[in-house]
């Protein structure tokens, strides 16, 4: 989340209370994974699952079945603290319900074109979705409902889901006990690169996937994007983003455990603070710097905020609503006494959480509803977060009666012979030729050139 010089023109001036100390995006592609996702690309696709055991034992340190037992699946929540069992129903309940309502509001409809022309769509879901379940150094435990919960509450038939291994027993108990709430078909304790590729290739019993979903480290995004043509995706993410948008209102502890909530994601994870308030700007600045010195994860999330964070003051509240919309922040909050003018105002976002009582965990948690698989990068700009819309295909038909040719058939012969085009000319030639030029029906229509 860079404000570029180019940008920073168009906004006109503003402050900076802290830049980031990394001049560059934290996603930049590095060649050599881009080299080695391609070489293990090829060498699954060449030899198959010979070689997804081998990347499972040389990278993942496992020799066991690829494949998670049902039963296993089944019982992974008995392994599993009542507490933390009980708030990922909660969570898996709440993302089903929005997902659930995002789709029954994606209704088919037909619509009259002209007299006799019906023109449709019919929502289809995808026949076959792969999602990829990390669980790197902190297991995300919800993205299985993001995932594998939202193309079954789209329609999805199948869905497989590969996570890695983490230690002796396999996948984490508590990643296979959200695919299993979730409904996911068959689970694999596979990860990264050979996760995405045995999915995308066929390689588990199954036909290809037709889409992959779900994020992971650089080499599962650039597996992705290397694998994007052969099979859709859901969108390519780089590391998470935050930024809370706050006025002299708010409440600066609040706003520095935000921020900071995002930026234990990882060292390179961009958090951004906008203000209209230069004092809630420094108080901000200072309430992060106090709270860095007893928090567990400092070392990550102190990093992030050294070498990626900012605070800008804004003149006024529309060059403030300005300067996100050029971040475009995967998550964005906002913090101030009108938060429904930034409601109405803010066009780039990956998800907005309106008010102090709306922190980023709750949707990463899944227990919000709304789904935490975001666009990052300012992608934002023209990309959507993952929903039930994105495992469906807004399929058209069109219904032309004979009475209608009329309607359609002469500007067709027109456009066509305009553009050289004499087979297309033709299809609507025959159709006009079988009713009759002069029946009636082409009264007023002005003679086509149809080079015969």
């Amino acid at each position: 989340m860079q404000i570029t010089a180019d940008e920073a023109r168009a906004l006109g001036p503003f402050t900076w209370l802290k830049k980031p100390a990394v001049d560059g995006p934290p996603a930049q592609r590095d060649p050599l994974v881009v080299e080695r996702v391609s070489e293990m690309l090829a060498h699954i696709e060449r030899d198959g699952l010979d070689a997804v055991r081998s990347y499972a034992k040389d990278l993942d340190g496992w020799t066991g079945n690829l494949e998670v037992a049902s039963a296993d699946l089944r019982k992974s929540g008995d392994a599993l603290p009542a507490d933390v069992r009980a708030a990922l129903e909660l969570g898996y309940d709440r993302t089903n319900r929005f997902a659930t309502a995002q789709r029954a509001h994606l209704s088919d409809f037909e619509v009259d074109v002209a007299p006799g022309v019906v023109g449709g769509v019919q929502y289809i879901p995808v026949s076959r979705v792969g999602a990829y379940l990390p669980a790197g150094r902190f297991p995300l435990l919800a993205s299985a409902f993001m995932t594998v919960g939202v193309a079954k509450a789209a329609g999805v038939p199948t869905v497989l889901a590969c996570t890695p291994p983490s230690g002796d027993d396999g996948a984490h108990p508590a990643v296979l006990y959200g695919a299993y709430l979730s409904g996911a078909d068959r689970v694999f304790a596979i990860g990264g690169v050979q996760a995405l590729g045995a999915m995308a290739f066929g390689l588990l019993d199954e036909a290809p996937v037709d889409m992959l979903v779900g994020a992971g480290n650089a080499f599962v995004t650039e597996a992705k994007r290397q694998l994007f043509g052969r099979v859709g995706i859901d969108l390519l993410a780089g590391p998470s983003e935050v930024a809370v948008l706050a006025d002299e209102t708010a409440n600066p502890e609040w706003v520095a455990a935000d921020l900071l909530g995002q930026a234990e994601h990882g060292p390179n994870s961009p958090a951004a603070l906008i203000t209209t308030s230069e004092s809630l700007g420094r108080r901000v600045i200072d309430a992060i710097d106090r709270q860095l010195e007893g928090l567990a994860t400092r070392d990550v999330a102190g990093a992030a905020w050294r070498d990626y964070g900012s605070v800008v003051v804004a003149r006024d509240r529309a060059q403030a609503a300005a300067i996100s919309d050029v971040l475009g922040p995967e998550h964005l909050e906002v913090q101030t006494e009108d938060d429904d003018f930034f409601l109405k105002e803010l066009r780039n976002y990956g998800s907005l959480f309106i008010g102090p009582w709306s922190t980023v965990a709750y949707s990463d948690k899944g227990i919000a509803g709304t789904n935490h698989v975001l666009p990052t990068g300012k992608t934002a700009r023209y990309n959507a977060g993952l929903s039930v819309s994105r495992f469906l295909k807004p399929l058209t038909y069109q219904r032309a009666q004979r009475e209608a040719t009329a309607a359609l058939a002469p500007a067709v012969e027109r456009i066509s012979a305009f553009e050289g085009l004499a087979a297309h000319e033709a299809t609507a030639t025959i159709r006009i030729d079988e009713i009759g030029r002069h029946s009636g029906a082409f009264d007023g229509t002005p003679a086509v050139n149809r080079g015969r």
